[in-house]
C-alpha cells in the first residue's frame, strides 16, 4: 500500500521558506485566495486558470473567524483545516496556508509572487496586493468567473429545498 499525498498546507512560518525554494529552483509562483467555504465546480475551475500562469500556485484561505467576518456568524460552513486539505488535495494546487488577517496582504509580502490571480468580478483598483505584486515585476491576472456557479447561491438553494 502506498502513501497518498493530500497536498501541503504551509503554516505561517512556512510560506517564505516554500516561496524561496521555488523560486530558488527556478519556479514561478502565482497566487490566489479566498474563502472556499463550499468546494464547487465554479472554485476548480478558478484554480485550473490561476495555475495556468505559473509553475507553483499557492492559495491563501480566510481562517473561520476571518469568513464569519466577510459572510456573517452562519459561516463557514467547513472548519478552515477540513478547507485547507481539501484546497491542497487539487491537482493544480501546489501549496495552501491559511491567513487570519481581513486581507492577504501579508501573506503576499511573505511569498513575493509572481502573478497574483483573482476573479473578473474584482475591479483591478480593488485587488488587494496588485500594486505590490507589480511593484517587483509580476502581473496581475483577472480570470473569467463560471456563471451560476457560488457558494452563497448553492446555500441558498438548499434552504430553499428545505424551506
Amino acid at each position: 500500500m502506498h502513501e497518498v499525498d493530500l497536498g501541503r498546507v504551509l503554516a505561517v512560518d512556512e510560506r517564505a521558506d516554500w516561496a524561496a525554494a521555488e523560486h530558488d529552483a527556478g519556479r514561478t509562483i502565482a497566487f490566489t485566495n479566498g474563502c472556499f467555504d463550499l468546494l464547487h465546480s465554479g472554485h476548480l475551475w478558478s484554480l485550473a486558470e490561476a495555475a495556468r500562469h505559473a509553475d507553483s500556485l499557492l492559495v491563501a484561505i480566510n481562517s473561520d473567524a476571518s469568513v464569519r467576518d466577510l459572510k456573517g456568524p452562519s459561516r463557514p460552513l467547513i472548519p478552515e483545516d477540513h478547507r485547507a486539505a481539501l484546497i491542497a488535495a487539487l491537482r493544480p494546487v501546489a501549496a495552501v496556508t491559511i491567513f487570519a488577517a481581513p486581507t492577504p496582504l501579508e501573506v503576499i509580502l511573505q511569498v513575493r509572487p509572481d502573478v497574483l490571480v483573482k476573479g473578473s468580478e474584482y475591479a483591478e483598483a480593488d485587488i488587494v496586493g496588485a500594486e505590490e505584486v507589480r511593484s517587483w515585476g509580476g502581473e496581475v491576472i483577472r480570470v473569467p468567473m463560471r456563471a451560476g456557479w457560488s457558494t452563497s447561491s448553492i446555500i441558498a438553494a438548499i434552504r430553499d429545498e428545505q424551506g
